[in-house]
């Protein structure tokens, strides 16, 4: 046997354990390996989905060029007028003149005459006719030359009216609302005269009746309303005033005159000068007035009407 096929054999005949194997991969090594195939075969999975989906027309499509911008302008916008609201009669004088043309309206339907007559009046022909309105108004419409007043009817309208004005007071001179501190101690106030006036009709002989239903309703009223809003009540606090002066005052001088010899009463008595102390009541609710929207002004228009209502209904008393 030559040597090189000794050779041979004794390779053959080693074991294979002997056999050198390849040395193990790192796990770094083994990642890389793995992350770069994947990348490969996105690359190629991509590549291949762009040749496929792509064509010239999407290509082109996405690149066309934006539409030239129009130089025409729009035609004009055509501007409404302003229109303005009309005004209520007595409006751009105040919510007192306001207040004045419904009582000269309710004058003119108790007298079935036309509204519009009213409105169109001058304020200085409103001024003159006021001496006369409470006369044809409160007296729910009784004209003075056919009614005969009764003394019994006298004193229930005095104890009606200071209850009304004690009332109104008590309401002014207590609340902790603003808007009725500016009508404190005005040199209008009637209820310490009035019961001056129902004291010495008491030293006569006369016995003094209890409040009646016209009085204790309208009484009631008030409480509630002076509640719920200043400007409403604060509404029939001047027409309360107004009333008695323009009117209240003469029907109690002429009722005087006829039941108790003429007596001068200190319901209707003031110290002061009466016709300045009313104006500086009406320029106090103007004022207040001026923050009112247009809603609570309607509001207080409507109020002025139930305060006349409820103040003819006491008068009616004296007849009764």
């Amino acid at each position: 046997m030559s040597l090189m096929e000794t050779v041979i054999r004794q390779a053959l005949l080693l074991p294979l354990r002997q056999i050198p194997s390849p040395p193990p991969l790192s796990s770094s090594r083994v990642a890389a390996n793995s992350m770069y195939g994947q990348n490969k075969k996105k690359m190629g999975t991509g590549r291949a989905l762009i040749l496929c989906c792509s064509d010239s027309s999407s290509i082109s499509s996405s690149y066309s060029p934006s539409p030239a911008i129009s130089t025409t302008s729009a035609p004009p916008v055509k501007r409404r007028r302003k229109r303005y609201r009309r005004l209520y009669p007595g409006e751009s004088k105040g919510i007192t003149e306001e207040m004045r043309f419904v009582a000269m309206r309710l004058r003119r339907v108790n007298k079935g005459g036309n509204d519009d007559d009213d409105q169109d009046s001058s304020s200085e022909d409103g001024k003159e006719r006021e001496g006369n309105l409470a006369s044809d108004d409160d007296d729910g419409g009784v004209g003075g030359a056919t009614w005969e007043p009764t003394l019994d009817g006298f004193l229930k309208y005095l104890v009606d009216s200071k209850l009304v004005f004690d009332t109104v007071e008590r309401i002014v001179d207590e609340s902790s609302d603003v808007a009725y501190a500016y009508f404190r101690k005005t040199g209008l106030e009637r209820s310490e005269g009035l019961a001056k006036d129902l004291e010495w009709i008491r030293l006569q002989g006369f016995v003094i009746p209890e409040p009646s239903n016209p009085g204790v309703s309208y009484a009631k009223y008030l409480n509630e309303l002076a509640e719920k809003s200043a400007p409403l009540f604060l509404c029939h606090f001047y027409n309360i005033y107004f009333s008695h002066i323009a009117g209240g005052q003469v029907i109690a001088r002429q009722v005087s005159k006829k039941l108790l010899e003429g007596r001068e009463m200190e319901f209707y008595r003031w110290e002061g000068d009466m016709p300045g102390l009313m104006s500086g009541v009406r320029e106090k609710l103007n004022m207040l007035g001026e923050h009112w929207s247009r809603d609570e002004k309607n509001k207080c228009l409507k109020e002025a009407t139930k305060s006349f209502r409820f103040l003819g209904q006491i008068v009616r008393l004296i007849i009764l």
